[in-house]
């Protein structure tokens, strides 16, 4: 072979080499994810929320989400149970991309542990994905005629189902909005907590969630059911023969979603979707209020004429502490005395 021949060919093999390299290169950046900041798997979803929406999610707003173009292909993983419990496992370990509690003070747990950022709450509807009120679930007919709280206070034959305020967040909504529309009543502070005290001794049980309890009532324990308006409206669609009330005075229930400060860009596009027309037509559908005013169908949902908020009281921080403080709060003290859980 000529001198002119041989560096002919170490060219053709060098040219080779760098042609071999670029394509390498292009399929190590392929391979790589472009949602590397984002900390997770853009492809999945670990959702950890309370017991009730657990339809709501796995049979529509996940489907739903699948179709849009940010959705597509995006897997879920779901873990559902009394709010309290499902923060509490979050924040000692559980995998959670997306989290939906009952209480804003479920999230601000994962926020004092560093798993949630402190501005989850930075956005239109202030960390707030659906609404809804305590209603009051009665057998079919309304037989005890039950319009209000003040209705089971008054009634001492009544049986009433209600789940632990210790692990349910659907538990101490129905305790604020007895306090409250006693308030509302003219009664004062004291009377109020007599109030709370008067239901919470006539509750056979206290399950740990208020799916839990929804499903002890249509197994026929109890006369009411204090609960959120959405689980009574989910039972009905599931073909359940319950009743409801909405009492004028009750309280309006806030319910948050954030994502976890390592959540996958699918979370993120997940919740953020949550808050669109689209997805609050699918809460309202299943029983939910939307956030939306503009949205919210007052047909289907009319607005009680004395609603108030968790605000009237300083809000869940300050609520947590002097109604459910460990040893301290008022209903803490009211539940232990009852001999019911505190843990």
């Amino acid at each position: 072979m000529s001198l002119s021949s041989s560096k002919k060919s170490r060219r053709s093999i060098q040219a080779l080499l760098v042609l071999a390299l670029v394509a390498f290169g292009a399929i190590v950046v392929g391979c790589g994810s472009s949602d590397d900041s984002s900390g997770g798997d853009s492809g999945s979803v670990n959702l950890v929320a309370y017991s009730t929406p657990q339809q709501a999610y796995e049979e529509h707003l996940e489907p739903a989400f699948n179709e849009t173009t940010d959705g597509e292909g995006v897997s879920f993983t779901n873990s559902f149970g009394a709010s309290g419990d499902q923060s509490r496992a979050v924040e000692s370990g559980q995998k959670a991309d997306y989290v939906n509690f009952a209480l804003e003070t479920d999230v601000t747990r994962l926020v004092d542990s560093g798993q949630v950022s402190a501005d989850w709450q930075n956005n239109k509807y202030k960390g707030i994905v659906t609404n809804s009120v305590v209603a009051i679930v009665v057998r079919p007919g309304n037989p005890l005629g039950i319009k209000n709280f003040e209705d089971i206070v008054n009634n001492d034959d009544i049986e009433v189902v209600t789940p632990n305020p210790f692990t349910s967040g659907g538990a101490r909504w129905n305790i604020m909005a007895i306090y409250g529309a006693a308030l509302n009543s003219g009664k004062t502070p004291e009377q109020a907590l007599g109030d709370v005290e008067n239901v919470l001794s006539k509750t056979p049980t206290q399950s740990e969630s208020a799916r839990v309890a929804l499903q002890a009532f249509i197994g026929g324990t109890g006369d009411v059911l204090l609960s959120y308006e959405n689980e009574a409206i989910a039972a009905q669609l599931a073909g359940e023969d319950v009743d409801y009330v909405v009492p004028e005075s009750t309280i309006l229930i806030e319910q948050p979603a954030a994502v976890t400060v390592d959540a996958s860009k699918a979370a993120t596009d997940f919740l953020n979707w949550n808050w669109t027309d689209e997805a609050q037509q699918i809460w309202q559908e299943q029983g939910y209020r939307s956030v939306n005013p503009q949205l919210l169908d007052k047909q289907k949902f009319p607005v009680p004429a004395d609603l108030f908020t968790i605000k009237e009281f300083g809000g869940w921080d300050k609520v947590a502490d002097e109604f459910f403080g460990d040893g301290t709060g008022s209903v803490f003290e009211i539940v232990q005395d009852l001999g019911y859980s505190t843990e």
